[in-house]
């Protein structure tokens, strides 16, 4: 769990260096779906599973590619050109909160109580607190509206996922690699939009650029995927689902540490008044042992298509939402 959390709450900070380094957002981007593609499919071969072969399956998995990866992968490298890596960081743990008002506004909300309304008003106040518009030193501008469109974007795409693909019979580590080449082909086409690589910043992206996007698409995507549906395996996904508290924190003390970015007191306040909102709303009551078994199957399925950092939303990507 320590090492999931690590990894996937890294990956904020080697988005930065990546683009401190001289890389463009969709150089990023491409590299990161690829090098996480190719991870997938090497452990899909050793375990034996093959891509899915039908049509419609590769047809869902445009839409799911484009939400769950290309475009949020894309748009988190945009925002972190002006928003330090710890805020996107807390920012990408909302993804849960616009999960649900998803679900309330589709009217597929099941089981909705009013803790859960709660949590739901007091997560998008916390979102608030850091903006804070009315402050001068609030986040204002693309950079934010950038990290706020990645998180909705997942959320989108577990809602798109759980109606079309989860649970369709497709062995869950090939379905994510199929995605993630599918992401890859996505984003290779407009590739010539983001200029050559001496283009994206001042001349040539430095060594540590190359470093930090090879760690993030191989492991901060490939290998952090591999982990959490293990976790979910043997310990269920409330446990995995730990991990999505963990991944702010680490983001935001990673971004301290190595790029001496500093939050106010305010944007603090806002994390944690944040994610005390994303716990109310996934507040269940605790099952029994067929109910465990049953939570374990559905959040194997869920992880099945969720090649994100965030586990958190991850675990409650499946039907149960």
């Amino acid at each position: 769990m320590a090492v999931l959390a690590l990894l996937w709450g890294s990956g904020f900070l080697w988005i930065k260096l990546a683009l401190e380094g001289g890389l463009a957002p969709l150089h990023i981007t491409v590299i990161r779906c690829a090098l996480g593609a190719l991870v997938l499919l090497v452990l899909a071969r050793s375990a034996r599973q093959s891509l899915p072969r039908d049509r419609r399956t590769w047809g869902h998995l445009v839409v799911a590619a484009f939400f769950c990866n290309a475009l949020p992968f894309f748009l988190f490298s945009v925002g972190e050109q002006t928003v330090d890596s710890g805020v996107a960081g807390v920012l990408n743990a909302t993804t849960p909160l616009w999960s649900l008002a998803i679900g309330i506004a589709l009217g597929t909300e099941r089981g909705f109580r009013p803790l859960r309304l709660a949590g739901l008003l007091l997560g998008f106040a916390g979102i608030l607190l850091i903006f804070a518009p009315w402050h001068q030193a609030g986040l204002t501008g693309g950079g934010a509206a950038a990290l706020v469109a990645a998180a909705v974007s997942y959320a989108v795409a577990f809602a798109y996922m759980a109606r079309h693909l989860i649970g369709r019979g497709t062995a869950p580590l090939a379905l994510s690699a199929a995605q993630l080449l599918m992401a890859t082909g996505l984003t290779v086409p407009v590739l010539p939009a983001a200029g050559t690589l001496s283009d994206a910043g001042a001349g040539a992206p430095t060594l540590t650029a190359w470093i930090a996007v090879v760690v993030l698409g191989i492991f901060g995507t490939g290998i952090t995927f591999h982990l959490n549906s293990r976790l979910i395996a043997d310990e269920g996904p409330t446990a995995a689902a730990t991990v999505g508290y963990l991944l702010p924190v680490v983001s935001v003390v990673l971004g301290a540490l190595v790029l001496g970015e500093q939050l106010g007191i305010r944007v603090i306040a806002g994390m944690t008044v944040v994610l005390l909102g994303v716990g109310l709303t996934r507040g269940r009551q605790q099952p029994g042992k067929q109910g465990q078994k049953q939570e374990r199957k559905q959040g194997a399925q869920a992880t099945s298509v969720s090649v994100v950092p965030d586990p958190a939303t991850n675990a409650h990507a499946g039907p149960s939402r």
